[in-house]
């Protein structure tokens, strides 16, 4: 299962082509270069990890006088590699010439489309011209000729690939997405990200590193990564899907007025937050939540989710067992739902650690990508000074939970409710219906004019602040592995490997 040279070896499964090389033996003569006798080679592309996650493609020439010696080598790999099922022969593309630096379709062209033509594999592209057009193109193709959905672009494209793959097996399926109760049809055909956005937050938590070249490879290969995806719905309404945040309060406030400055490009970010740290908006409402029973982890047992992650797999096994037994129907009235009021300057619910290079932990250090459920961070109304401090620690190594306003738990279903909310419609479920709150009226008067904040959607606003989001466990596949361990050592390990073939 690799090919190797004395102690050293490349494994077939991050091989990436094998091709026939003419290769010329050459001898000085009269001051000049001269093509001799004809040697028979063979060249392995090949995935060379560096640091930090970072994967590249590299080549390694066999030569030899022996024809058919060299042949046999050629077809003998290539049967090697035609055995590895999971890889992808046919792909189709979504490119968003648009977003991030507007540099998309140049880094497709130029960084992944000659790794897709090497590794002999067929795609069909297009390039998007406008909002939800890959969306609603997902609902027109023929998507099962593929063996996967790639996408050129940040988090909001993904998002809308997402939406559309989602959508069209549902539909296709018969499920009705209104009914936040139905169990959806989970999602086979793999989604590859090529980072190219403003933000590329679930291409960092599932890859390590927000790379074209590396995420190419992890799709080449045809790695595979179960994810979790939390349906949001108001009052029997499908909103969206999540995967990664979603935040009421400080983020919501972040996005909504960053959304206003647009033309400041990925810098409106850090104006729009220091704005509303300055601000220090609190909101009252009240929390209903199922805790997750079925997993085998806690949000702070300091277990981060790793590649081939046991938590996941136990998880993802033991929610399967029940789902049978179950018919794959969710036992909903025998739950005990727990309820919580009070005044809170931010409500995150993550399902993945939402790690990035300014918050190489995330929200949620210990969150799973694939174990059911999502861990719920509320941060209670506090000083501007503790805020601060809760804030910093999402940059270094102390425990961000271990503040006495900040609770966090781990659930497979929560809802919110405002009091706004609360007056002009009828509760989702009923549950704790005369607890709800109402923003402080002690609240500094610059800000009484604020009643509710908005929620942070992976990115993209959702202006109802009563809500119903569910998890559903491992509703995805990503081209993706999750995070290495120990990627410095094995980094070391190949780079000595490699030095050593070659």
């Amino acid at each position: 299962s690799c090919v190797h040279t004395e102690n050293s070896f490349v494994l077939i499964s991050e091989i990436i082509a094998v091709e026939e090389t003419e290769f010329y033996k050459k001898q000085r003569n009269i001051g000049r270069w001269q093509k001799m006798a004809k040697l028979h080679a063979f060249t392995v592309h090949y995935v060379k990890k560096a640091r930090n996650h970072r994967w590249r493609c590299s080549n390694v020439t066999f030569w030899c006088a022996d024809e058919l010696l060299c042949n046999q080598w050629i077809q003998a790999l290539k049967e090697l590699l035609e055995m590895q099922k999971s890889r992808p022969k046919q792909l189709l593309v979504y490119i968003n010439p648009y977003g991030g630096k507007r540099q998309g379709k140049r880094i497709y062209e130029q960084k992944v489309a000659p790794l897709f033509s090497l590794a002999s594999i067929s795609t069909d592209v297009v390039i998007t011209e406008h909002a939800n057009h890959a969306k609603d193109n997902l609902f027109e193709v023929n998507i099962y000729k593929y063996d996967g959905v790639v996408c050129v672009g940040g988090d909001g494209m993904f998002s809308e690939v997402m939406h559309g793959l989602i959508g069209r097996m549902q539909k296709d399926s018969g499920i009705d997405q209104n009914n936040p109760k139905a169990s959806l049809v989970q999602c086979n055909i793999r989604i590859g990200i090529i980072p190219a956005g403003s933000t590329d937050c679930i291409c960092y938590s599932t890859v390590g590193i927000s790379d074209p070249v590396t995420s190419a490879l992890h799709i080449i290969v045809g790695d595979c990564q179960p994810l979790d995806v939390s349906s949001v719905h108001h009052n029997n309404t499908f909103l969206k899907y999540s995967v990664s945040l979603l935040g009421y309060g400080f983020y919501g406030d972040i996005l909504k007025d960053s959304e206003k400055k647009r033309w400041m490009g990925p810098m409106r970010y850090d104006y729009s937050g220091f704005k509303t740290f300055l601000s220090h908006h609190y909101y009252e409402g009240t929390i209903a939540y199922q805790p997750a029973k079925h997993t085998h982890g806690s949000p702070r047992d300091k277990e981060s989710c790793r590649t081939g992650c046991y938590i996941c797999k136990k998880s993802g096994k033991q929610l399967a067992e029940q789902n049978k037994e179950h018919g794959l129907k969710h036992e909903e009235g025998e739950e005990e739902w727990k309820v919580i009021k009070g005044k809170f300057l931010a409500i995150n619910a993550v399902s993945m650690s939402c790690a990035c290079p300014r918050s190489p932990k995330g929200l949620s250090p210990a969150a799973h990508l694939a174990d059911g459920s999502a861990d719920l961070i509320l941060v209670r109304k506090c000083s501007r000074f503790d805020f601060l401090r809760y804030l910093v620690r999402h940059t270094n190594q102390d425990d961000q939970f271990d503040f006495p306003f900040v609770d966090v738990y781990r659930v497979k279903c929560f809802q919110f409710t405002s009091k706004l909310s609360e007056d002009n419609e009828s509760n989702v479920m009923d549950i704790g219906k005369k607890h709800f709150g109402q923003f402080c009226r002690d609240h500094p008067a610059c800000c009484c004019n604020i009643v509710n904040s908005t929620w942070n959607c992976d990115g993209e606003t959702l202006d109802s602040s009563a809500i119903e989001v569910r998890v559903h466990c491992q509703l995805i596949k990503l081209f993706a592995r999750g995070i290495e361990e120990n990627c410095k050592d094995e980094a070391a390990h190949s780079q000595s490997n490699i030095e050593q073939i070659l």
